[in-house]
This record gives C-alpha cells, sequence and structure tokens, in this order.
C-alpha cells in the first residue's frame, strides 16, 4: 500500500482538535498551560494523564502512555497507523494525497473504494426500507418480539430486504455500477440467460462492518418458511473475509478501550440485546468457531476477553480451542457459565442486565472452566466413574501456574466434587501431562502470568531509560552531553535506542520530523519532550540517573561474565560496580 505524503500526515494534525478528541474519553480540566483529567488508558483515582492543546499531544505519568492526535486514535480504537490517519482525515475534512502509487495499486485501491460505496448504499437502502415499508412489517415486529427497540436497531443499521427479484441490483445498476460489481460485492447472482437478480430476499439484514464502520458484507435472516439456511452471509470475496469478522466491532471499539474487556457472544441479536442493556463493548463471532484472526482482531481492542457463547458442546469446545493461542498474545481470555439452554438475549429479556453482569463478574479462567465442564461430564456415583474423572482433570490443574490462588481454588473444588482428599489430586500432578510446560492446551494461563511479570520489569527499566533522555533535553547543552555518553549498552531495546538517535539528530526541536512509519519511536520521543517540559531536572538528578543506567550496563555485563565463568572480567566488572555505587553515594550526599 502507498505511503501518504508527510503533507498530508502533517494537515491532518494541524487539523485536529486536541481538546474534543481526548476529551471524549476522558474529562478534562486546565492546569495552567496544560489540561488534566484520569488516564484513559488505566484505572486511576488520582489524574496523572496530560494534554498539551497547543503541540497537540498528551501523556501519562502513571502508565507512561503518550503520543500525538493519531497515536491516540490508534491505542484507544485498535486501528493501525494508516486506519487512525485515515479516520482522522475523514473526521476533519482533511484529504490524504498518497505518493508513489503504483497504476496496479490505484486500480485495486479504486475498485475497492467502488465496492464499499456500493455496499454502503445497499446497507442505507434496507435500513430505510425497514422502517418505511409495509412489506417489513412483519420483521419490525419480530424485531420489537425480541425486545430490541428502534434506538438500537438503526445505530446497528439493520435492515430488511425487499422480496422483489431485482430492486437492489436495478438500483445499482441505475446508479452507474456495473454488472460485475454488483457480483463482486455479492449484492446480486448471476440467472439464466444472463440476467441478475436480487443475493438477499425478505430477509432481515445486519450489516458486517470493518473496525472503521465500513460495510464489507451481510448477514441475513429468513422470516419465512422455504427460504433455504435460516441464516446466510454474504459470500467470501476481496473485501468479505468470515474468518475476520466480528458483528459490531465499530461501535464496541470505545467501550471495549475504556473497560479492558471486550464480551463475545455467537449471534447478532445477542449483541443488539448486550448493547441496548448497557453492555456496550460485546461483538459477535457469528457462530460458534472463534477463529484465530478473530482473537487477533480482539487482542488488539482489550486485554481481556470474556467468551460468553451457548452452553452448548459445540460452544464450549470453542472456548477450548480459543483458549490454546490466547496465552501466546498475551490474552486473559475468561469465561461466562451461560445457563444452559440459555443465550444471552433471552437471559436478558427472562432476567435483566442486572443477571448478566452478575455472570460476567464470576467469569473464571479457561482452566476452570475445563475442570468444571469435565467434573459435570463425569459419573461420579462409582469409584471407577471418580478415578475416571480424575484422571481427565490432573492434566488441566497441572497446567496452571503453581503458587496461584486459581490453582489452589480448583484444587479445592475438585477435592470437594470428587470427595477425595486434596493429597490425592497433588499426587498425580507433578506427572500429569502439560505439568510445567506450555504444550498449548492449558497453559494459556500461566503464559500472561510470565509475561507480566517480565514486562512490569521491562516497563520500569524502559521508564527509567526514558527519564534519562528527558532530563537531558531539560539540561541544553550539559544535557547533550550526556546523551552522546549513552551508547547502545545502557539501553535495553532497540525501540529505545532509535529514540535516542532520534533526539541526537534532532536535539533542539525533537517534535520535529518524528517518524510516520515507527509509532513506538513516536511514541517514545513524545513522551520524553513531555517529561521534560512538565518536569525539569537539575544537574544532580541528571548525574544520578545517568550513574543508574551506566550501573545497569555494568551489572548485565557482570552477569554474562559470570554465566561463562569468566573470573577476571568478573573482577574487573565488580570493582567497576563499587565504584560506581560510591559515586552514586556521593552524588546523594551532593543533593541534600
Amino acid at each position: 500500500m502507498a505511503l501518504y505524503t508527510r503533507e498530508s500526515v502533517e494537515r491532518v494534525k494541524d487539523a485536529v482538535d486536541m481538546l474534543e478528541l481526548v476529551g471524549a474519553r476522558t474529562d478534562l480540566r486546565r492546569v495552567g498551560a496544560r489540561w488534566t483529567g484520569l488516564c484513559p488508558f488505566h484505572e486511576e483515582r488520582t489524574p496523572s494523564f496530560s494534554v498539551n492543546a497547543e503541540h497537540k499531544l498528551y501523556h501519562c505519568f502513571g502508565c507512561g502512555e503518550s503520543g500525538d492526535a493519531i497515536r491516540f486514535v490508534q491505542v484507544t480504537e485498535g486501528l493501525d497507523f494508516p486506519a487512525a490517519l485515515e479516520l482522522l482525515a475523514d473526521r476533519y475534512g482533511v484529504e490524504l494525497e498518497r505518493e508513489h502509487e503504483d497504476p496496479e495499486a490505484e486500480r485495486r485501491r479504486r475498485r475497492r473504494e467502488r465496492l464499499l460505496s456500493l455496499l454502503a448504499r445497499a446497507a442505507d437502502y434496507y435500513a430505510r426500507y425497514l422502517w418505511e415499508s409495509a412489506e417489513a412489517a412483519r420483521a419490525r415486529d419480530y424485531l420489537e418480539g425480541r425486545g430490541l427497540g428502534e434506538e438500537v436497531l438503526r445505530a446497528f443499521r439493520v435492515g430488511f430486504s425487499p422480496g422483489a427479484w431485482d430492486r437492489v441490483v436495478s438500483a445499482a445498476l441505475a446508479d452507474g455500477f456495473t454488472r460485475e460489481e454488483v457480483l463482486a460485492a455479492d449484492l446480486g447472482r448471476s440467472g439464466r440467460g444472463g440476467a441478475v437478480y436480487d443475493r438477499f430476499r425478505e430477509r432481515i439484514m445486519f450489516p458486517l462492518v470493518d473496525a472503521r464502520g465500513r460495510v464489507l458484507g451481510f448477514g441475513a435472516r429468513s422470516l419465512a418458511d422455504g427460504q433455504g439456511a435460516k441464516y446466510i452471509n454474504s459470500a467470501e470475496s476481496e473485501l468479505y473475509h468470515k474468518r475476520r469478522q466480528l458483528f459490531g466491532v465499530d461501535i464496541a471499539r470505545p467501550s471495549a478501550a475504556k473497560h479492558g474487556r471486550i464480551v463475545v457472544v455467537e449471534g447478532y441479536t445477542d449483541v443488539l440485546a448486550l448493547h441496548q442493556a448497557g453492555v456496550t463493548e460485546s461483538v459477535a463471532i457469528m457462530g460458534t468457531a472463534l477463529t484465530q484472526e478473530q482473537l487477533g482482531e480482539l487482542s488488539r481492542l482489550a486485554s481481556t476477553v470474556v467468551l460468553a457463547l451457548d452452553a452448548d458442546r459445540s460452544g464450549q469446545e470453542a472456548m477450548l480451542r480459543a483458549s490454546r493461542s490466547a496465552g501466546e498474545r498475551g490474552v486473559d481470555l475468561r469465561v461466562v457459565q451461560m445457563p444452559e439452554g440459555t443465550d444471552p438475549a433471552e437471559l436478558l429479556a427472562s432476567e435483566g442486565a442486572e443477571a448478566f453482569e452478575a455472570l460476567l463478574a464470576s467469569a473464571v479462567s479457561v482452566p476452570e472452566f475445563q475442570v468444571r465442564r469435565l467434573l459435570a461430564d463425569a459419573d461420579l456415583h462409582t469409584p471407577g466413574g471418580r478415578d475416571r474423572a480424575l484422571e481427565e482433570v490432573r492434566p488441566v490443574i497441572a497446567s496452571i501456574p503453581e503458587n496461584t490462588a486459581t490453582r489452589d481454588a480448583v484444587i479445592r473444588q475438585t477435592a470437594d466434587k470428587l470427595d477425595v482428599p486434596v493429597a490425592w489430586i497433588l499426587s498425580g500432578l507433578a506427572d500429569a501431562p502439560g505439568a510445567g510446560r506450555d504444550d498449548g492446551r492449558g497453559p494459556a494461563a500461566a503464559g500472561p502470568a510470565r509475561r507480566t511479570a517480565a514486562s512490569s520489569l521491562l516497563d520500569a527499566q524502559a521508564r527509567a531509560e526514558q527519564a534519562f533522555l528527558a532530563m537531558c533535553l531539560a539540561q541544553g547543552e550539559l544535557g547533550r552531553s550526556y546523551l552522546e555518553r549513552i551508547d547502545d549498552e545502557h539501553l535495553t531495546s532497540d525501540a529505545m535506542r532509535r529514540a535516542r538517535d532520534h533526539i541526537r539528530r534532532n536535539f533542539d526541536d525533537p517534535l520535529g520530523g518524528l517518524p510516520t512509519d515507527d509509532s513506538v519511536v513516536s511514541a517514545i520521543v513524545t513522551g520524553v519532550a513531555m517529561l521534560a517540559e512538565e518536569e525539569p531536572s537539575s544537574e544532580h538528578a541528571l548525574r544520578l540517573q545517568f550513574l543508574r543506567l551506566e550501573l545497569g550496563r555494568v551489572e548485565r555485563e557482570l552477569r554474562h561474565a559470570q554465566a561463562e565463568h569468566d573470573y577476571e572480567r568478573q573482577q574487573r566488572l565488580a570493582s567497576a560496580r563499587n565504584e560506581l555505587r560510591e559515586q552514586m553515594a556521593h552524588v546523594m550526599g551532593e543533593a541534600e
């Protein structure tokens, strides 16, 4: 895909109203030259989030998240850089220009834009037909009978396709679209003699959109017998891919970012009912097979994914399949135990939103769910049945990280259910399949735990390195001299090294020429610049921070020397470490 010109990117940034953009996510109040509020990226009670309206930047001094308007949209909306840029350009009326686009790429882009326009027109037509036609009265009655109000139906652009054979096709051709484009969008099918007729007739229409709200296809529900399958979807095409699709993702994104979770259900009406009830961070997978592509999209929306799939066997199997890769993506996968034979829409209708919220609050990890399911299916009335159940649950329990409340709770619940001593369960865990390793079946719960501990350490180190770069900026020429003394071994990530290199090249104007193709470095540099402005440092603080980085470098080298049994090098590094500690103590004394 061709890149947008730098001039286009800058025009979008200039057009953005930063206070209006960020203010939609958190309440801001003015403090001097900046605006502060509660961070929209993490839970906090005391405001640590800061917005510079003049430079159109944000930074959180609590979690470290920072950037410009485009970065803000990327994080809050779960979009990549081009999509975030395009969203802001649409919102603020800026025309984007591409550079170096070859003719074939331009042809594909223009074709895609025409197909998207055709599908958007069809969605608008179906939506109008639902509310304005007499033929759609039975569809309106059906939806009302499911407890769905007009407001949520209009928000999701739910519609109805007329029973006529070629109403949509004829309108598309009259608007200048070709037969081939109608077929490519799967709004029409070829009949005998080359005639093209409407693909969807006499069905409730659910637009299937991408994260930006662009219609890619449709899901359609029949209302009469003899219409074939109850639900049909648009065919796989250059636009629509069922394995990637999440119904309601465009509307759920903001709420998912705010709550830090995304609720996954199976059907269209489940999502509509949940949004109507206030659970607006919900999407549907439109079936029971949660795909890897869908899980990848969910992981970009929120760190916690809560599955509220039907409690039948296929729904349960879908949850277990998803757990095998959730841990690799750093996703905390939770399971809502739905009442047997009840879907979310039915539960909301019979017991209300409070009942569903209670189920969400009691969601369990996948291993817990799996153990409960195995025990529920087991024959616990005979000793042999209990023995078989114990054999089945041991590998699952073994996959749960040791010394965790989850593991202890599952062991106790299993012992109570099987009416056996806890020691019996513990005795076979060490030899159970999956014990002590991640075999892709159960340790999904262990993966995030290990990553969380590691990432916390890395985050702390990154914050220290970022603070040093900010001090260098704040101290002018003295800071520039310290910056030149920092080499690659002082920094623990390639991104931080690239940020250091950018600041060296642009020391007098670090926010100038931020890379448009490296959002991580842009975020780091933005945070550094805001830290330098918000928290001016002293010469003592700069020197102390440099010594801390130097101490970290020496200690890392010392660990390598110990691992390699290089005793001479160990002695030299140990001496350097002691000298650095003495220097740090001296600086602390001077600061007092």
